[in-house]
């Protein structure tokens, strides 16, 4: 960003916060028919503009602190048993971010921890937690990321519950899992997710995931069903047909020749370009006009170091166009430090099935708002800028000092009504 966006005359400043009032109201406008009490529909914004705003913990008790009001019964009612549909809500969500950011995007799936303690909360066991790099105490959430070259946001989400829950049906029902909730991997969650993306009339550029969704044949088989590109990680050991044999991708790495690496960039870094070399390995194709490849992305300091991917796409498909693609994943890594460090994906204290749900969606809500405000603040033609990370600072940051360095506004005039 330059030096002349980052700090603004008091007319810039003024013609922005216009666009992120304008895009809160555009919000409001799909947001609020989804709650048909007056007191529910109050209760959601409130606890919108609570996920916006400068509150340090973003749980019932410090959204309350931020909105003013003296108990936080509201926000555990709207979250635990008020009367609206979370799923309807979602499914706005990816419509808006499709206005918003627009069409032909990336599909990236991929998990995220939240630590717990205790084991009443759904869903809760010690398993791997990638947020931590290690086994701990925590629910694991699947999420759906939308990426353009206008933004990203989260746009759809799903529970993984371990298998071992659904062998204490008394602890399931305390902690409200429906009765027809049954075990699904991560890999038949993101297949839900993609199926409602698809369904929804979505004609996403690529699919995306890393070894856990690429590793899984059922999905990868989903997918080729539906035509649709994906760039898959997986593991050297993940077996493919070439020809009449059965090989791994890691036998067929040994074979790619020093003339097949070609260096090209995945995309933009914190540093700059994210360069490596790349070679492709056709594989057996499953129709004609379409093509099945292994993927290799080898770093630049250390040749040992190298990911693997399996590809589905036009035959036509260039390696390039492969490599942009593989490069669109890294976003949903973004999504998820934001979303945690922006909105409150990871500050509920919400124990029950239903509310994980219903916390998750109204972050998705105020997550794509951050997308959507970014883009049309950072749309081409203007000269005014916001920073990549769009969330309000931290609480022991200068408010004034804030807005004069990044071009932003305080929650209480973006958001006034």
């Amino acid at each position: 960003m330059s030096s002349s966006a980052s700090v603004l005359s008091d007319n810039e400043e003024a013609v922005l916060v216009g666009k992120w009032e304008e895009e809160w109201r555009r919000v409001r406008e799909w947001v609020q028919p989804h709650f048909a009490r007056p007191e529910t529909r109050a209760s959601a914004e409130a606890l919108l503009q609570g996920l916006l705003a400068r509150v340090e913990r973003k749980n019932s008790w410090g959204l309350s602190e931020e909105a003013g009001r003296r108990t936080p019964y509201a926000f555990q009612h709207l979250l635990n048993g008020a009367q609206w549909d979370e799923e309807a809500l979602r499914d706005d969500v990816l419509t808006y971010a499709r206005r918003r950011l627009g069409e032909g995007g990336v599909l990236a799936v991929d998990e995220t921890g939240f630590m717990k303690k205790g084991d009443k909360s759904a869903g809760v066991a010690r398993q791997y937690s990638g947020t931590a790099g290690r086994i701990e105490n925590c629910q694991v959430g699947v999420f759906l990321a939308y990426v353009t070259d206008k933004g990203h946001t989260l746009v759809d989400r799903e529970l993984y519950v371990p298998e071992g829950w659904f062998e204490e049906p008394e602890r399931c029902r305390q902690a409200g899992i429906p009765p027809e909730v049954r075990f699904q991997t991560k890999p038949e969650l993101a297949r839900v997710m993609l199926q409602r993306a698809l369904g929804a009339g979505l004609s996403p550029a690529w699919v995306v995931g890393d070894e856990v969704y690429g590793r899984d044949g059922e999905l990868r088989r989903f997918l080729e069903s539906q035509s649709q590109r994906y760039v898959l990680a997986v593991a050297s050991n993940t077996y493919a047909w070439r020809g009449e044999a059965h090989v791994t991708a890691g036998e067929v790495l040994k074979e790619v020749k020093t003339s097949e690496w070609r260096r090209l960039s995945a995309g933009a870094g914190a540093k700059g370009p994210r360069m490596y070399d790349w070679a492709r390995v056709q594989l057996n194709s499953p129709k004609r006009t379409w093509a099945r490849w292994l993927l290799f992305r080898r770093s630049l300091s250390e040749e040992s170091d190298v990911a693997l991917y399996l590809v589905h796409a036009p035959v036509t498909t260039p390696l390039a166009a492969m490599v942009e693609a593989a490069g669109k994943r890294w976003p949903v890594e973004e999504c998820f430090e934001s979303a945690k460090g922006e909105v409150g994906l990871d500050d509920y204290e919400v124990r029950r099935w239903r509310g994980w749900y219903r916390h998750m969606t109204l972050c998705l809500v105020a997550h794509a708002f951050l997308a959507a405000a970014r883009a049309t603040a950072n749309a081409p033609e203007e000269e005014t800028q916001v920073p990549k990370r769009l969330g309000p600072p931290h609480r022991r940051s200068r408010m004034g000092a804030f807005r004069r360095r990044q071009g932003l506004c305080s929650s209480a005039s973006v958001f006034k009504k």
